[in-house]
């Protein structure tokens, strides 16, 4: 593209970067290829230095470079002359952004699967913030449980569905690449990720053995070990050890208020956002059948 290009991209990347900042978005610059726009600060490493994300205190670290801080993203946007766009950070908050990746293309129908996966797991697709982009597709924005352990996939949840989850990123709107610009189609905000798609996209729960679940009030006891499970559980592994005792819970027979209630006492008591922890016990309770080691 030429000069005059490059800099009119550059200022409706910069701009549009600041906005979504300002409304609480982790942004950072990216090229037009859609890749991070500043060069690692670690590409001359030799080999088998352990990966840095950030704690040197450099920029170049691609996504993890994202901020609202308005002077450090001045930084981020000084040090990429030739930025066309800019990455949103996905999985930042207590709301953190997940986003749902549409490709139209090569006989593929992203939307259509979407819509095909939802009448299959019988939940609703609601209304929510949708960006065009130049190959057709559209990125559906949504906000899921602060910690739930969703990662990036591509095709996993079917054909032409991708997922931007926990460690990735989505393409902002204003962003030029060769192709053309990503643009607003419903400017609203992000909904809440249905129970039943986040259920989805959740891990299986992790290899255990399956507690021995016998009648009466021994089911009682299965459920008391479910939650010292829960309270145990190392830094890091919290939701996931919540969505899998839920699982697992829900299949004692025990009263499901009473299994909530109990699950989401235990994991609040360690600090984990209320109601992030109760749309993933209902997550675990809507979430198809899986085999367990």
């Amino acid at each position: 593209m030429s000069t005059q290009y490059t800099r009119a991209a550059w200022l409706r990347a910069y701009e549009s970067a600041h906005q979504a900042a300002q409304r609480g978005m982790h942004v950072f610059p990216i090229g037009r290829s859609k890749l991070p726009a500043i060069r690692s600060p670690h590409r001359d490493d030799s080999p088998g230095t352990p990966s840095c994300r950030g704690t040197c205190g450099r920029i170049g670290h691609g996504v993890h470079d994202a901020t609202t801080d308005a002077t450090r993203l001045d930084e981020l946007f000084d040090a990429a002359p030739y930025a066309a766009g800019y990455g949103i950070a996905c999985g930042h908050g207590n709301e953190p952004l997940l986003g749902v990746d549409l490709d139209r293309k090569n006989g593929v129908d992203g939307v259509a699967s979407l819509a095909a996966l939802a009448e299959q797991h019988r939940f609703t697709v609601p209304e929510t913030a949708v960006i065009a982009t130049p190959s057709g597709g559209e990125h559906r924005w949504f906000t899921g449980p602060a910690g739930a352990p969703v990662r990036n996939s591509a095709g996993k949840l079917g054909p032409g569905i991708d997922v931007r989850g926990y460690g990735g990123y989505l393409v902002g709107p204003g962003s030029w690449t060769p192709k053309g610009i990503y643009r607003f189609v419903e400017r609203r905000p992000a909904a809440e990720l249905p129970d039943g798609l986040l259920a989805l996209m959740l891990p299986p729960p992790p290899s255990r053995p399956r507690p021995v679940l016998l009648p009466g009030p021994r089911r009682g006891a299965a459920l008391v070990g479910l939650v010292k499970f829960v309270l145990e559980a190392p830094e890091g592994q919290l939701n996931t050890r919540l969505y899998w005792s839920a699982c697992r819970a829900y299949e004692t027979g025990v009263d499901a208020d009473s299994i909530s209630r109990a699950l989401v006492d235990a994991a609040v008591s360690l600090g984990h956002p209320e109601r992030a922890a109760e749309r993933t016990v209902s997550s675990a309770r809507n979430a198809p059948v899986r085999n367990s080691a």
